[in-house]
């Protein structure tokens, strides 16, 4: 089983470059960056988790920029939006900086993404936070078509565009792993449906991923196809990872807070024992 590490990188955290170098030299596998473009302070949607909405979503740095950075000072780890707000990009924009980072890493990038469940922050890019899912499934098929073909177009409902030609294309291929976040059953159905692989939160207010793993299970079958799994924001507890690798999953990826790097590389080194 892969473990890797995510952290909202901000302007007091532990710089991006460095934590990148710092974790493939303990043997990590890949560093999660998540994105908000801003907070809008009418703070109409509660934060899912409940309380307070952290400081470090007002702060957070662009992931691709901040991806661009890691991959100039690392060699083998992967770097990964975890996650990309899809829904609420410009596709023609985003297949641009998804592709740039695949070729200066050169083919190590995983594309995190979700729907999102700020309704104020979407809605200032002008996505009705109630068809956010379909938007984001027909951006992600437009983005295909960007990172495939030469002369690529595409015609549906919220992306339309004629034949152009855009470059660099992804070093991987056809594309870099399209990883889609969301629970059971909704986020599970939508990774089976147009997936590389699914992108769950290890827990949620009102249940535990293990807890749902027969159910998705199922769904695989249902579907007719089996895709890889990463459980996102696993507990810090190594002892509690042995679960996960026996439900059959992928990967792990443990959420670090905003903190510099005296307060990170404790943690690193303590994981990187276990690993």
């Amino acid at each position: 089983m892969k473990v890797g590490v995510a952290m909202f990188c901000t302007d007091y955290a532990m710089p991006p470059a460095d934590l990148a170098v710092a974790l493939e030299k303990r043997g990590f596998e890949s560093l999660w960056l998540p994105e908000h473009s801003h907070i809008p302070l009418s703070r109409v949607s509660p934060f899912p988790r409940g309380g307070d909405l952290p400081k470090k979503y007002y702060d957070v740095m662009d992931p691709f920029v901040a991806l661009g950075a890691t991959a100039a000072v690392t060699r083998t780890l992967k770097i990964a939006t975890g996650i990309c707000l899809v829904a609420q990009r410009d596709p023609i924009q985003t297949a641009k900086a998804v592709a740039s980072v695949d070729q200066i890493s050169k083919g190590r990038f995983l594309f995190g993404i979700g729907p999102g469940w700020n309704r104020d922050e979407m809605e200032n890019h002008g996505v009705d936070f109630k068809t956010r899912n379909d938007v984001m499934s027909e951006k992600v098929a437009a983005m295909r078509e960007i990172w495939i073909r030469t002369k690529p177009e595409y015609h549906g409902k919220y992306v339309d565009f004629d034949p152009m030609m855009t470059w660099p294309k992804p070093v991987q291929k056809p594309h870099p792993p399209v990883l889609v976040g969301g629970g059971v059953p909704f986020g599970a159905r939508r990774a089976l449906a147009y997936g590389d692989g699914w992108l769950p939160n290890a827990t949620r207010p009102t249940y535990h991923l293990l807890d749902k793993m027969d159910e998705f299970r199922n769904m695989e079958r249902a579907a007719g196809r089996k895709i890889p799994i990463t459980a996102y924001g696993v507990e810090h507890d190594p002892e509690s990872w042995r679960a996960y690798e026996d439900a059959g999953i992928e990967r792990i990826v443990l959420s670090v807070a905003s903190e510099p790097a005296d307060a990170i590389l404790p943690m690193l080194d303590h994981w990187a024992a276990t690993l």
